[in-house]
């Protein structure tokens, strides 16, 4: 396989990982816009993508470990059929709730349901495609191709919420059911199903012997840090513990940032709708174009920033720290979209840096054979701040706007200080990868 990316399967592969993160996060996107439009409290939607994260945390390790029995290709075939059945689903419910068949508290069950298919199936997918690619490349070539294959995954989260609202569909037939802001999930449906027809012609059956890794749940904020290309490249014959004191600050310090982006990027959607006093319609433009920033900021910084000016992995989660502090507060003063814009953006950017930062530290804090396993711990902490995340900083935007971004730029003050006084500065010698 060509690393540079022109194989055919390669770009199959690449589909796969991208269609994923996108459609995962244009949903994302429209859900406070459709949980305000049928009446639904704020707190349940945030629930919809906390339920789907926990079963992905849960299933995504499962899935890597049964790749090599059942066949990858199978994995990889099961992965989309999950996250094109759920997204349909998600799509009948949605409308079925715009159009009144179904009240707010049911469409919402409903919802959750279908997105539980996504989380326990969908996270079959990529561990199986990184086995695929690890498995058609040689050494050389192989962090290089799983790092630019990861890198669809960051992609994704710019593509899905700037897509988004180009993708609000009107009724089927004059006088028919309206689609609306269910639109969506039915593109990427259709996106899902012709990918997963792709892989059926496309991809040819098992070949070598490789494994791959269980990815990050594909959410808003949520680029890559590297962890997953170390994971499905790298000896785990070491079995390292998140209280090893070797790792124990740069966990600890990774589950602070990854949770303070996940309240931060959960809550925007109903700031926009909030602070710019317009209806969930109106607000899908203002809300893709901010996320869009945010994104595009968090992948400047990896891929980018962090290759220019060669920080190490201390000062990564310092300067991070520092751009986080000041971008939460800037987001949950703003009272303009350019204000919004420009405080999520610095927020993603910090972000961008510290999460990085504290992947390539507890990488270095452990010799070669302790690798796979301090990788795997990184992903798992990735994931975990995205099931609680969201519905901790929508529980918080309930009770006063400014909040979850206040809390959240008050646990990276604490952290700021905190990893000044106890994270060691690495030695040179490993880069931080913008790979997921």
């Amino acid at each position: 396989m060509k690393a540079g990316g022109f194989d055919r399967t390669f770009a199959v592969l690449f589909a796969v990982m991208l269609a994923i993160a996108a459609g995962n996060t244009a949903l994302q996107s429209v859900l406070p816009a459709l949980g305000r439009s049928l009446g639904a409290a704020d707190s349940a939607v945030a629930a919809v993508f906390s339920v789907s994260a926990l079963l992905w945390v849960i299933a995504a390790p499962f899935w890597a470990n049964r790749s090599d029995r059942h066949g990858r290709r199978a994995m990889v075939l099961l992965g989309i059929a999950g996250f094109t059945v759920s997204l349909l689903l998600c799509g009948i419910f949605l409308a079925l709730g715009i159009n009144g068949v179904l009240g707010p508290l049911a469409t919402f069950i409903a919802f959750i349901a279908a997105r539980v298919i996504y989380g326990a199936f969908g996270s079959a997918a990529p561990p199986a495609v990184q086995a695929i690619v690890a498995g058609r490349t040689t050494r050389e070539e192989r962090t290089k191709a799983l790092t630019l294959l990861a890198s669809a995954f960051g992609l994704g989260t710019i593509l899905g919420p700037a897509l988004a609202p180009y993708l609000v569909l009107g009724h089927l037939w004059h006088g028919g059911p309206e689609i609306g802001l269910a639109g969506p999930a039915f593109v990427a449906a259709a996106i899902g199903a012709v990918i997963w027809i792709a892989v059926v012609r496309l991809l040819p059956h098992d070949e070598g012997v490789s494994h791959g890794a269980a990815a990050s749940y594909p959410s808003i904020g949520g680029q890559g840090t590297g962890a997953t290309v170390t994971a499905a490249t790298g000896s785990s014959s070491e079995k390292i513990g998140y209280f090893d004191p070797r790792v124990r600050v740069w966990m600890i310090s990774g589950l602070v940032i990854g949770h303070a982006q996940a309240m931060t990027g959960q809550a925007i959607g109903f700031l926009i709708i909030d602070r710019l006093a317009v209806s969930p319609m109106d607000a899908l433009e203002p809300t893709g174009l901010v996320l869009m920033m945010g994104a595009g900021s968090a992948l400047l910084a990896q891929w980018g920033l962090i290759p220019l000016l060669d920080l190490k992995p201390r000062a990564l989660v310092l300067a991070g720290t520092v751009l986080g502090v000041l971008g939460c507060i800037a987001t949950g003063s703003a009272t303009s979209l350019y204000g919004i814009a420009l405080g999520y953006a610095l927020t993603s950017l910090g972000m961008g840096l510290a999460r990085p930062g504290f992947t390539a530290g507890s990488s270095l804090a452990v010799g070669a054979e302790g690798q796979g396993s301090v990788a795997g711990k990184v992903t798992s902490i990735n994931g975990a701040a995205f099931v609680l995340g969201p519905s901790i900083g929508v529980g918080l935007y309930e009770l006063w706007r400014p909040l979850p971004y206040l809390a959240a730029a008050a646990a990276l003050a604490c952290l700021l200080v905190y990893a000044w006084l106890s994270l060691r500065p690495s030695d040179p010698g490993r880069g931080a990868s913008p790979a997921q």
